[in-house]
This record gives C-alpha cells, sequence and structure tokens, in this order.
C-alpha cells in the first residue's frame, strides 16, 4: 500500500469543518435514534395492550415487538434509497431529508388512535408509520457517518466516527429519561408525550445540519467525473464480499443490542423481576455511560486498528450470553444494572465504535455510501424482529433460548471480524504518520 491509497480518506489534517460536522451529524443520529429506539421501549411497556388488546400479555408482546420489526425490515430499503442519492447527489441532503422524515413519521405517532378508538385500523397506521420510521433510520446512518469520515484526519478517524456513534447512547437516554418521566403520566399520556416531544428535537437537529458542508471525498469524486451511474448495482458486482462480512460484523451488534437491551426489557416486565422504572433507570444509567464508551472504543480504534477491538468485542459476547441471564435472574436491582451496563457500555458499544471508521473504509470513494449503507442496514432485518424470535425462544427453551441466540450472533461477528481486513493496521498508521510529518503546517488537530 502506498500513501495515494490513503487519500480516498479525504484532507491528510481534516476539513476545518471536521469537528462541526462531526457535532451535527451526532446531534442528527441523537434525534433518529431517540424516535426509532423509543419505538422499542414503547413496544416493550405500552403497544401490546395498546394497540393488540384482547389477547394474553405474552401474545400482546408479540405483536408489539412484530411491529418493531417492521420498521428494521425497511431499513434496507432506506439504506439503499439513502446509499444511492449519497453517492450520487451527496451525503448532506440525504442527512437533511431523513431528519424530517424521521422527525414527522415519529410526531404522528404520537397522534395515533389506539384500538379501543378504532379497532384494527389502530394497528395497521403503527405498522404504516413505522415503515416510514425504517425507511428514513435506514438512510440517516450512511449520510452521517460518512460526512463524518470524510472530513476527519487520516489519524483521527475512529475518533471523530465515534463522536457520531456517541449519538445514538444519547438518542437511548434521552428516550428512556422523558419514558421515565411520562411513565407517571395517566393512561396514554405516558407513550404520547415522548413521541410528541421529538418535534422539538427535530427543530435543532434541523438548525444544525443545514450549516454542515457537504463531503470534500464527494466533492472530488464529482470533480473527477466518477460519479456512478448505479452505485448500488456496482458496489455488489465489485464488493458484494465486504458487503457480506460488514453484514456479519452488524449482526454482532444490532441484533445482540436487540436481545440484551430489547428484549431484556421485556423480560424483566413480563417476569416481574423488576418494576418499569427500575428498568428505565438501569437502561438510562447504561446509555449515560455509552456515551463516553463508544466514543472511547472508537478513539481506541485508531491506536490498535478496528479489527482488533472487534475480534475483542464479539469474544468477550460470546461468553457473556449466560451469566448476562444468570446475573439478572437474582432480582437484584443492582445486578440488573450491572448486567445492562456490560450488556451495552461492553458489547454493543465497542462495536458500534469500531463500525464508525472500518465500514467507510471497506469501500471505494464512489460507492462507498452506498456500499456501507447495505452492510449496515440489511442486518437490521434479523435484529428488527430478534426480539419476536427471542420471546418465541423464551416459550419454548426459558431464558436459555434468548441466551443462546446471544452468543450466537456473537460468533457470527466474531467469524465476520477473523475474515475481514484491517484497513488501520501498521502500515497505514505508519503511512498516516509520515503523511502528517511531511505536511505539519497543515495539522488542525
Amino acid at each position: 500500500m502506498s500513501s495515494e491509497a490513503l487519500n480516498m480518506r479525504g484532507p491528510i489534517h481534516g476539513t476545518k469543518d471536521a469537528k462541526r460536522v462531526a457535532v451535527g451529524s451526532s446531534v442528527g443520529a441523537t434525534i433518529e435514534t431517540y424516535d426509532f429506539i423509543g419505538f422499542g421501549t414503547a413496544a416493550a411497556l405500552y403497544f401490546g395492550h395498546t394497540f393488540f388488546p384482547g389477547t394474553d400479555p405474552l401474545t400482546g408482546t408479540l405483536a408489539a415487538f412484530a411491529t418493531l420489526g417492521v420498521g428494521f425490515a425497511a431499513r434496507p430499503l432506506g439504506g439503499i434509497i439513502g446509499g444511492h442519492l449519497g453517492d450520487k447527489i451527496g451525503r448532506k441532503p440525504v442527512l437533511v431529508t431523513s431528519l424530517i422524515v424521521m422527525g414527522l413519521a415519529t410526531f404522528m405517532i404520537g397522534l395515533l388512535p389506539t384500538y379501543e378508538q378504532v379497532g384494527v385500523l389502530a394497528p395497521a397506521l403503527l405498522v404504516l408509520v413505522r415503515i416510514v420510521q425504517g425507511l428514513a433510520f435506514g438512510a440517516e446512518w450512511g449520510g452521517a457517518i460518512l460526512m463524518t469520515y470524510e472530513h476527519a484526519p487520516w489519524k483521527h478517524k475512529g475518533r471523530f466516527t465515534g463522536i457520531v456513534q456517541s449519538g445514538f447512547p444519547v438518542g437511548l437516554l434521552l428516550a428512556n429519561l422523558v419514558f421515565l418521566v411520562s411513565v407517571q403520566l395517566p393512561g396514554d399520556w405516558g407513550w404520547r408525550v415522548p413521541f410528541l416531544a421529538s418535534v422539538l428535537l427535530v427543530i435543532v437537529g434541523l438548525v444544525i445540519r443545514s450549516k454542515v458542508p457537504e463531503s470534500p471525498v464527494f466533492d472530488d469524486v464529482k470533480k473527477a467525473g466518477e460519479i456512478v451511474k448505479s452505485p448500488i448495482k456496482e458496489v455488489i458486482r465489485t464488493d458484494w464480499r465486504n458487503i457480506l462480512r460488514g453484514i456479519g460484523l452488524r449482526i454482532a451488534e444490532t441484533a445482540g443490542y436487540a436481545v440484551s437491551i430489547t428484549y431484556m426489557i421485556s423480560y424483566l416486565h413480563t417476569t416481574g423481576l423488576a418494576a418499569n422504572w427500575e428498568t428505565l433507570t438501569a437502561l438510562s444509567i447504561a446509555s449515560a455511560i455509552g456515551i463516553f464508551a463508544t466514543y472511547s472504543w472508537g478513539r481506541l480504534t485508531d491506536r490498535v486498528g478496528r479489527r482488533s477491538v472487534y475480534i475483542l468485542a464479539c469474544s468477550f459476547a460470546a461468553l457473556f450470553g449466560i451469566p448476562m441471564f444468570l446475573m439478572v435472574n437474582t432480582g437484584s436491582f443492582l445486578m440488573i444494572i450491572a448486567t445492562i451496563v456490560i450488556a451495552y457500555a461492553v458489547c454493543q458499544n465497542s462495536m458500534a465504535g469500531a463500525q464508525g471508521a472500518w465500514f467507510p473504509e471497506l469501500f471505494q470513494a464512489k460507492t462507498r455510501s452506498s456500499g456501507a449503507s447495505l452492510a449496515y442496514q440489511i442486518s437490521a432485518m434479523v435484529s428488527g424482529f430478534t426480539p419476536f424470535i427471542t420471546t418465541l425462544l423464551f416459550i419454548q427453551f426459558g431464558w436459555m433460548g434468548p441466551a443462546t441466540l446471544f452468543i450466537c450472533y456473537a460468533a457470527i461477528g466474531l467469524w465476520a471480524a477473523l475474515i475481514t481486513k484491517e484497513t488501520w493496521g501498521p502500515r497505514e498508521r505508519q503511512l498516516a504518520n509520515e503523511a502528517v510529518a511531511a505536511h505539519p503546517q497543515k495539522s488542525s488537530v
């Protein structure tokens, strides 16, 4: 490899807007996570009896989780649309549009009638709005992470993309804090208020994102006349192996989260191991820690590489599957907090922190948005229906079913990490150091 091979990563020292872009992308990620993940919390605690009454609690939970999965199933299509547009017209337009669509869809959830009010129309509307959420969220990640990655300095890609990835635990924290407060409200207001309140966050996000400049890498591709006619077809033809590897890497993180966090909320609730406020408190603590953990994991990849962090994370997750349920089964509030913190800040955040820089580096600049988005979002179909599948496994096998599934997901991620190339190894770091030394006057870090 020569230093020229690193040029597709943007300016050596990043742009003068690198930090502003990272923060702006992170704010958007926060908002969209608040919207999208908040649905998972509401599905676990409220939607079973609100939109699917007349069934036993477990069946209602299954139906609510199926609706949750529909949004995840729509994410690959959103990723295809967003990735295609990101490679054709730029990263910024995708960022702004996805945020607007997500905000409107989430606000509409807060206005939806219940089953008691309009019958079967209520769950039908819920599914429809959830699909729109999925499309918007699918388009979001590629634009946000690539804008940040391509503005960031060569030597600090992990740190800057870690800022964006940290927006997800911020959104999770905000969503759970709002639910923690709203759970005290009477009737349907307990779940309506969090969705209605999201409109304030969207306004703030639009103001910030409107001022973010376009990616310098996309501008270079455009000036060179290298815009691909059909980025999706091109990346599938030339980089399908990396897409498959990325899917495997993501399954360990996102589907693992679906077991250890999304399903765990329902598990603690339905088994009576914890009250709603205890579960939300534990998740809020984990989210707060996760903000700093995700950033730190991303920064660590700049020092030791992306692949090594991922291998360590997946190995630990595979070993943690059974202890995770043994710990919460004690019913101890402190043990529940410890379990969720470990599952989130160590297992999930470490993988998310590494993905921010690793995924863009697996693809060429001219098809990077499409490739990274496909790899990132296709796995969402697995994670989206995981809480549903996990509930069925629990019915059949008890807690060992979900624990085993969690271990399997970690094993898939470990296998994918072992067969995926390191994109920031000793050689790349050496070349970057030499490039920085040759142009010290341009350093902005």
